[in-house]
């Protein structure tokens, strides 16, 4: 890794169709952790995240709910934007929407490159089509009962029209020879296998755009008023309009434009990651990067492909009443944490939902961990150490013995390793306060004990440090009272 790069990181945009789930908490948690880790190392960091705000499933969601549509994804919008500070996210992140001017401006710009190019035709779209994912499904993809498996509660639409398509099979050849130059594109490997799986079968040309005359929503195909863009086309293109391409306008949180050109620094001569879920694989590891190629453009680095939580062994869904807000899940944690609750459930995403694989969560688990490792683990450990320091006026001055986890586990985005080696840290500074007992020793022997927890206060220094890119504010509060050998005016966690 070359730290002297800026370094670039996006999540994807949700649908604001619905309240936030865990799922995307999960995402945008896990890039924020990277992304400070990065700024630890003297990095430049462009962070993205933002709301996808076009297409299908929000024009219906809209008419149901009887609002006007862009009041309907307004409102949503505004609880996914709420999240960045719900879940302790980085201040300076950028905030995008696909209904910005700017934005808009620019999906049509990639549009003409690619047409230009000679990658956009128009023909005969006949398709059986998932709002819900927003996505065309092959009968291989449809579950017994002619659905979607990932939404079979609903029926296909079948769309017979004339569109423009995006020839996806001339892009083939680019794309196999970017996959050969770029070993570790995708992250995990088993991900990267099954893109380039579905790369060996083929590739088809897909339609990019809508009759406008049929579902209205969206950007205005360049030169055909009567079409619009398909909402993946559309939404796919913030990766790099947030950045100000083409033109240097950052879009709806600085209305200037920008001194500086972001996107030649963070796109073109930067180490660009994407986070996405896995049912975004295909999208975000194929799609976009054939329309980089079609239009001339860098591709990404690296996508990094989460797996979904499950919750009590079932997949999450409304019907189910299995889902989990984030909003609720730190409202659990606020009488207990304070402003430390968005540390909580960073902890629990961070270190017990798997890195690459499904993981299931509940309620009911989320409490034990709490208990077991913040309240009777970290947190009870910083109070032992630090009222000891400050009943026997031993002063902090940085000296500490802890070793350090592996920082490359980072670097490969293995962040429950990385987790669980500063937890090893922790259960070890433990045992060592049971098995010298200063809190014993000081009446025997204080000078001895003295010296056990002053090196205790620097290893509790140590992983407050460790503990920066994970739990930004713990991490703080931490060094605070270890700098002031003072002990919390409460615990940082109570049991609940």
């Amino acid at each position: 890794m070359d730290t002297s790069k800026p370094f670039y990181i996006t999540t994807t945009l949700p649908y604001v169709n619905a309240e936030p789930h865990i799922g995307f908490a999960m995402e945008i948690i896990r890039a924020d952790a990277i992304a400070r880790y990065n700024k630890l190392l003297g990095r430049e960091v462009f962070f993205n995240t933002g709301t996808d705000e076009h297409g299908m499933k929000l024009w219906e969601a809209a008419k149901k709910s009887g609002k006007d549509v862009k009041d309907y994804v307004d409102d949503f919008a505004e609880s996914f934007r709420g999240l960045t500070s719900l879940l302790g996210i980085s201040p300076d992140i950028h905030f995008i929407r696909t209904t910005d001017t700017h934005h808009e401006a620019a999906a049509q710009k990639l549009w003409t490159m690619c047409d230009e190019r000679g990658y956009i035709y128009k023909g005969k779209y006949s398709a059986k089509y998932c709002v819900g994912c927003e996505l065309e499904k092959t009968d291989s993809e449809l579950n017994a009962n002619g659905r979607c498996p990932i939404h079979p509660n609903r029926e296909l639409e079948h769309i017979d029209e004339e569109n423009y398509f995006f020839a996806l099979s001339k892009v083939e050849p680019l794309l196999k020879e970017y996959y050969e130059k770029n070993e570790r594109l995708i992250i995990p490997d088993f991900r990267y296998n099954e893109v380039k799986a579905f790369l060996a079968r083929g590739l088809q040309d897909f339609s990019i755009s809508r009759s406008r005359e049929k579902m209205p929503w969206g950007v205005a195909v360049p030169g055909d008023d009567t079409q619009v863009m398909y909402v993946w086309f559309d939404a796919l293109t913030n990766y790099i309009s947030t950045l100000g391409w083409p033109d240097g306008d950052v879009g709806s949180t600085k209305d200037e434009l920008v001194s500086e050109n972001l996107y030649e620094k963070f796109w073109v001569n930067g180490e660009k990651i994407q986070y996405c879920g896995k049912d975004n694989t295909r999208q975000q590891s194929l799609t976009w990067q054939a329309m980089l190629l079609a239009a001339g453009l860098p591709g990404t680095d690296h996508i990094v492909i989460d797996g979904f939580i499950n919750s009590g062994g079932q997949k999450m869904s409304k019907s189910l009443g299995n889902v989990i807000s984030p909003y609720d899940a730190i409202g659990i944690f606020q009488p207990v944490a304070g402003d430390l609750a968005s540390d909580v459930l960073r902890y629990i995403l961070l270190r017990h939902t798997n890195d690459f694989e499904d993981s299931d969560l509940t309620l009911e688990t989320m409490v034990e961990l709490y208990n077991a490792n913040l309240a009777n683990g970290l947190g009870n450990l910083a109070s032992r150490i630090l009222t000891m320091a400050e009943q026997n006026g031993v002063p902090h001055d940085g000296v500490g013995h802890i070793a350090f986890p592996n920082r490359d586990d980072l670097n490969s985005f293995s962040i429950n390793s990385y987790m669980n080696a500063v937890w090893l840290q922790i259960q070890a500074l433990d045992k060592s306060i049971q098995d010298k007992a200063p809190f014993k020793k000081i009446k025997i022997n204080p000078e001895e004990a003295r010296a056990d927890i002053h090196e205790m206060l620097g290893d509790l220094a140590q992983i407050a440090t460790l503990l920066a890119p994970i739990l930004p504010k713990t991490s703080e509060k931490l060094i605070t009272l270890v700098r002031a050998s003072a002990k919390p005016e409460s615990p940082l966690f109570q049991r609940i």
